[in-house]
């Protein structure tokens, strides 16, 4: 009998000829798990220095600003979609928008961290040879901020890789949008193709990521010679918890 001996019809968690059949299905997937990562991570960004600066004005601002970007990342994913879905509507809007107030609270507090280890003296130096604010943190604060910054975006985008599944709910959800039915269905091939696929896309972000980081900031490389007076580079922030709730 044709198709007997299928791993499609056997159910098998391993299958090509899955992936050879469904291959386009796969690849829009993919494609829109990129897009939706990479524009969360990327506006997250632009509104977390913003943040940042604002939150290094002084404790009066610094408390507000990690206390309310710590709590949006304590709201379960359902909920946070639920609260923007009058706003945004059933898009990919909804989805993005939740994301970017995730990813807030890691890249926040990177940012802070990095602006924080930057030597008073090279500030002082900075001024002395007429360095005014904007100036000083464009060509001086920012460019030693970059590891902690840079650092901050990797584990963001590792962090929203996962969490863009969770926009299946709203049918944008890239690779969840192929989990999700295929849990409730029991589709062993989909569901571990999709996850599989997920994870790959976490690790290639991490890396590339990595290799960028590495190529801006050449002075964090170990060396057999002591390193020039630089501004130290501080550990990571991760996120205030170990998982995200759904």
């Amino acid at each position: 009998m044709a198709g007997q001996g299928s791993c499609l019809v056997a159910n098998d968690w391993i299958c090509w000829e899955y992936v050879s059949s469904r291959s386009q299905e796969l690849t829009d997937a993919t494609l829109e798990h990129i897009w939706i990562t990479g524009a969360s991570v990327l506006i997250g960004l632009a509104v977390s220095v913003p943040l940042a600066l604002l939150a290094r004005r002084g404790r009066r601002w610094a408390a507000p600003v990690l206390a309310f970007t710590t709590l949006l990342y304590t709201i379960p994913s359902l909920a946070m979609f639920s609260l923007l879905l009058p706003v945004f509507g059933l898009s990919a809007a909804l989805v993005v928008t939740g994301l970017v107030l995730y990813s807030l609270t890691i890249l926040v507090r990177n940012v802070i961290a990095g602006l924080e280890a930057v030597p008073e003296e090279v500030r002082e130096a900075a001024r002395g040879m007429g360095y005014g604010p904007g100036r000083l943190l464009w060509q001086v604060e920012l460019p030693l901020a970059l590891p902690a910054l840079l650092a901050g975006v990797r584990i963001a985008t590792v962090s929203t890789v996962a969490l863009t599944t969770v926009g299946s709910i709203v049918g944008k959800g890239g690779l969840g949008n192929l989990i999700a039915p295929a849990v409730n269905s029991s589709f062993k091939a989909q569901v571990l193709t999709a996850s599989v696929l997920c994870v790959l896309l976490a690790l290639v972000a991490d890396l590339l990521l990595l290799g960028v980081q590495r190529l801006l900031t050449p002075w964090t490389r170990v060396s057999g010679r002591p390193a020039a007076r630089s501004a130290p580079v501080p550990d990571p922030i991760a996120p205030p918890t170990a998982g995200k709730a759904v």
